[in-house]
């Protein structure tokens, strides 16, 4: 008899751990709807104090925990430029630290000095005037984790499906709502000094090895080296890579190819623009969203186309 009523309250216990554990994932997002939309962007005009990193995104907790030790008040904020299933991970960059200031606010002179006194650096992000955009809830570690299963898939599959040019990738953390965002528009402006620098040096010896002398001593290139992911000081308004006609990638991190490396500015190219897209309703900021079911009269062609931080150490 004595056996029975161990054994029935072991099993309660377990019934009762196991509903608590649904009931926290339920609690961090597991259930929670994710809707992607084209709309305005959740942040405008911000300035950002960062560490920039190459190598596997899940090592990037450190930096999250380190921006936040300067300045718990402020938002984190990461901006990932590779995709990890078609980068190798020791080369996938992305740059983690904290929003400054928004708006026509400029942080404080202290502010920007105490981050530098970390090693981080400053810079600027524009405000494009359209971007894919979603959201999660924010309230465990737990939510971020479900968060890069959950929404990372549903942004490719909708920039995919519609072939828009939607590149960098950023990850807001605003109280407890994770802001997801691809800029369609001035893509080029959210790219940092050193992703420019690592692609300027992978590029020259590509470069020089696809460069060939003709009979006549003119230059020609093989059909590779017409990819260009370099953006120049003037690339302000257009997208930050450009590829030759007929070459198309559009595939997500929920995609296991990796034949070759790509940012995220390549996983568009097969004839990206929003053209397609009209106004659906309210953006984050009060403006309307853009949707793919109509197409409006002389809206402008973009030419084509976790890691994530912890509220403490996990």
């Amino acid at each position: 008899m004595s056996d029975l009523l161990l054994l029935g309250l072991i099993g309660g216990l377990s019934l009762l751990l196991l509903l608590t554990l649904l009931a926290f994932a339920g609690y961090s997002g597991l259930l929670a709807e994710v809707t992607v939309s084209a709309g305005s962007p959740p942040i405008r005009n911000v300035t950002v104090a960062y560490k920039f990193h190459v190598g596997p995104y899940n090592e990037t907790g450190r930096l999250f925990t380190e921006s936040c030790s300067v300045c718990p008040r402020l938002r984190s904020v990461a901006i990932y430029y590779d995709n990890p299933h078609m980068v190798p991970p020791k080369k996938c960059r992305c740059a983690v630290g904290s929003i400054l200031s928004e708006g026509v606010e400029s942080p404080s002179p202290e502010l920007i000095q105490l981050y530098q006194k970390f090693g981080f650096k400053v810079f600027s992000l524009p405000a494009p005037s359209h971007v894919v955009t979603a959201t999660f809830p924010y309230t465990s570690t737990l939510s971020i984790w479900l968060a890069a299963r959950r929404v990372h898939p549903a942004l490719d599959a909708y920039i995919k499906e519609r072939k828009l040019c939607a590149h960098p990738r950023l990850e807001i953390y605003q109280q407890d709502q994770i802001y997801f965002m691809c800029p369609l528009a001035r893509q080029g402006d959210f790219y940092v000094p050193e992703v420019k620098e690592t692609e300027r040096k992978s590029r020259g010896p590509a470069e020089a090895s696809d460069t060939q002398m003709d009979g006549t001593g003119a230059d020609t290139r093989s059909e590779a080296s017409s990819v260009s992911l370099e953006v120049g000081p003037g690339s302000r308004e257009t997208s930050v890579a450009t590829l030759s006609p007929g070459v198309s990638s559009s595939r997500g991190w929920d995609d296991g190819d990796t034949r070759s490396e790509h940012s995220y500015s390549e996983s568009g190219a097969s004839g990206s623009s929003f053209e397609e897209l009209d106004l659906e309703g309210e953006g984050p900021l009060g403006e309307p969203k853009l949707s793919p079911e109509a197409e409006p009269v002389g809206a402008p062609k973009w030419p084509r186309e976790l890691s994530t931080p912890e509220k403490g150490e996990e």
